[in-house]
């Protein structure tokens, strides 16, 4: 299985590395490790992830309050977006249209 990560969601992790690397030094590399875990892990466990928003399969991170939004095409991964499970679900909807 083939994992491609789109522009936007590069940018959603580095928004993330940013945040947790201000809050402690050393914490932002954590997240990105932790995050890039959770996406290595869509190669064996992709598509048993609940659906969300009609068509966007939902990684739940085990470390932070973060979901990886993807969908999959044959064989394919498809990351849309890493985003904080803590915002608003409208504006999460909207980020995802």
């Amino acid at each position: 299985m083939n994992i491609r990560i789109t522009e936007p969601a590069k940018n959603d992790l580095i928004n993330g590395y940013t945040f947790y690397e201000k809050q402690d030094k050393g914490l932002g590399s954590y997240f990105l490790n932790s995050l890039f875990s959770d996406i290595d892990s869509l190669c064996v466990y992709a598509s048993i992830h609940s659906i969300h928003f009609e068509k966007y399969h939902r990684l739940l991170s085990k470390r932070f309050p973060y979901a990886v939004y993807y969908t999959l095409h044959n064989k394919n991964v498809l990351v849309h977006a890493v985003l904080d499970c803590r915002r608003n679900p409208a504006w999460i909807k909207d980020r995802l249209e």
